[in-house]
């Protein structure tokens, strides 16, 4: 079981699995086999360096932000709520993740929702969630199990579906889904993006930049310049003392330009591994498209999307991290029993990919509104379920993307009425 999980859990081998028994389908050469699986895999090995130091980097952003300004509360990071869960709960979470990937299958094979989700790091937190609801709900472990693993199967051929649509205006064709448990947030901020319809061809990646802005024009360089001055922000913010015990050795004055920089070779080499993997599992999936689920397509993750809009991405991860930064201020004016404290790596990701969504439909205009609309949703939702959590002793972190807490609270809500 620990060897399927962690198989399920790794995607850049399920990746290469699934390469394998595609290229193997079209009766490719065994050189011409060997070469796709492991490009493939390789590929996304790649682009989980880039994302994970774009992740690391962001969490000393985190720190930095949350000790200069005073803010205190819960982090909206899956990570850490999915050790605590895994920790608690670990045979459950574990059997259903397994029995979610098979139910996914199985519902893309006989349904309409012809999407195979391979973003395993998220169903993985899905499975926590749906878990620790029927837990607490004083479910056993196998009817959790079976609740669960149908849930999280059904959901990962069927939410894809929702942002079809936006998918073939960002790609050009209908080849790939995406597979991020934000998906209702994504077809929302693509949906909010139509309201400025009239201005889509006014698309982020053709925004006039003046002459002293001009190196926005190089995507690159424009992140690295944007990290560059909010890691000093919070950097300065956070003083000597507390940027000391992230930087080590390393000046504190100095550091912040470090982690900036990091941050954009972590990018660079995300989008590098993007275009190495994507091409060959795209081809290796006709194949199992036409012999095993006919009409699929794989969901894969958000990164997959960003080179179609790569400005949209930096507009809406500003976009929607200063809507969570509004969200603490709400919060604690109307003083909430709890304040969810938005995570820059989250925003990133999640916002940047509703920035591209709202890009496609209505221009860098769609892009704000729709990823500041999901920064909103982002920081207030998960403050639905953090009392079941809490009540498990899940504490301290939460689940923040959309997917988790709406799903997760339709769930709360309907065992709430049969109990």
């Amino acid at each position: 079981m620990q060897f399927i999980v962690s198989l399920l859990s790794n995607p850049a081998i399920l990746l290469g699995i699934v390469s394998l028994i595609g290229l193997m389908a079209q009766h490719k050469k065994p050189t011409d086999v060997l070469t796709g699986t492991f490009r493939t895999a390789i590929g996304f090995l790649i682009f989980g360096v880039g994302a994970s130091t774009m992740t690391t980097t962001l969490q000393n952003f985190n720190t930095m932000f949350q000790k200069g300004f005073h803010i205190t509360g819960v982090i909206a990071a899956p990570e850490a709520a999915t050790a605590l869960a895994q920790g608690k709960y670990g045979f459950v979470v574990s059997v259903t993740l397994i029995l979610g990937f098979i139910m996914n299958l199985v519902f893309a094979r006989i349904t309409p929702f012809k999407n195979v989700f391979f973003t395993g790091g998220h169903s993985l937190f899905f499975a926590c969630v749906l878990a620790l609801i029927l837990k607490a709900y004083g479910y056993t472990n196998t009817t959790a199990i079976i609740v669960g693993g149908t849930i999280l199967g059904f959901v990962s051929a069927a939410l894809p579906q929702l942002c079809q649509p936006f998918m073939r205006k960002i790609t050009g064709n209908d080849s790939q889904a995406i597979g991020h448990f934000n998906m209702i947030g994504y077809a929302l901020s693509g949906f909010l993006g139509g309201v400025f319809s009239k201005h889509k061809d006014e698309t982020t990646e053709n925004i006039k930049f003046p002459e002293w802005l001009s190196f926005f024009k190089d995507f690159l360089m424009g992140v690295a310049v944007v990290m560059l001055i909010i890691f000093y922000i919070a950097a300065l913010a956070a003083g000597k003392t507390v940027v000391t015990k992230l930087s080590g050795t390393t000046d504190w004055l100095v550091y912040p330009l470090i982690q900036a920089l990091t941050f954009t070779a972590g990018i660079s080499i995300l989008m590098s591994g993007v275009r190495m993997f994507l091409a060959e599992i795209t081809a290796a999936f006709v194949a199992i498209s036409e012999k095993f689920i006919p009409g699929s397509r794989p969901a894969l993750d958000v990164p997959t999307i960003f080179p179609f809009a790569p400005t949209a991405v930096l507009v809406g991860f500003l976009s929607s991290y200063t809507a969570g930064l509004l969200a603490i201020v709400i919060m604690v004016f109307l003083k909430f029993p709890l304040v969810i404290i938005p995570a820059a790596h989250i925003c990133f990701f999640s916002g940047g990919t509703a920035g591209v969504f709202g890009n496609s439909t209505g221009g860098w205009r769609g892009a704000i509104l729709g990823s500041f609309v999901v920064g909103l949703l982002l920081a207030f939702l998960p403050l639905l379920l953090y009392p079941t959590f809490s009540s498990l002793g899940i504490t301290g972190s939460t689940f923040p993307n959309v997917d988790y807490n709406v799903i997760g609270s339709l769930l709360n809500w309907f065992l709430g009425l049969i109990h």
